[in-house]
């Protein structure tokens, strides 16, 4: 089952770069690019791409969880069976993760209670990018600091079937 695992680190780590691509694209290009419109547009340009940015947020929210889950679950959890500090790593960097779906479904919402969000993208993009940039290192120092070996326990394992 090795294609399966490595179809889901690459679903995993796809939907991650074109989510947070996307971000700084919204946060550092078009956002001050539309700041620049006369309101009546600039409110107009944000309903238009907030529709179908939307769509991402929350088809890359389903991939995260199902992919994340699978990755952590299947592949990676039976290597890191007594490495706490692994364990521990990951659930801090779910927790993250979970902050980061949170907030960047609130600036895509259409709730009142979060309209205060919506009005200030640019800080909460900020914070999402900063989060995102946290959970990247948690997960780069997760694979590269502690002694699993995902691919050969997977070929190992898929061999005994």
């Amino acid at each position: 089952m090795l294609w399966i695992a490595v179809a889901s680190r690459w679903i995993h780590v796809g939907t991650a770069i074109v989510l947070v691509g996307g971000l700084v694209f919204l946060r550092f290009v078009l956002g001050p690019a539309a700041a620049q419109l006369p309101d009546e547009a600039h409110a107009r340009l944000r309903e238009l791409v907030t529709a179908k940015w939307k769509k991402f947020i929350h088809g890359g929210i389903a991939l995260f969880l199902i992919s994340g889950f699978y990755n952590y679950l299947v592949v990676l959890a039976p290597l890191h069976k007594k490495e706490p500090l692994y364990h521990a790593l990951i659930g801090t960097k779910i927790l993250i993760a979970f902050v980061i779906f949170f907030l960047s479904s609130a600036l895509v919402g259409r709730s009142k209670s979060f309209a205060g969000m919506r009005a200030n993208p640019k800080l909460w993009q900020g914070i999402i990018l900063a989060l995102a940039a946290v959970v990247v290192g948690i997960s780069g120092y997760a694979k590269v600091a502690l002694k699993g070996t995902p691919v050969s326990a997977v070929t190992s394992a898929s061999s005994v079937e």
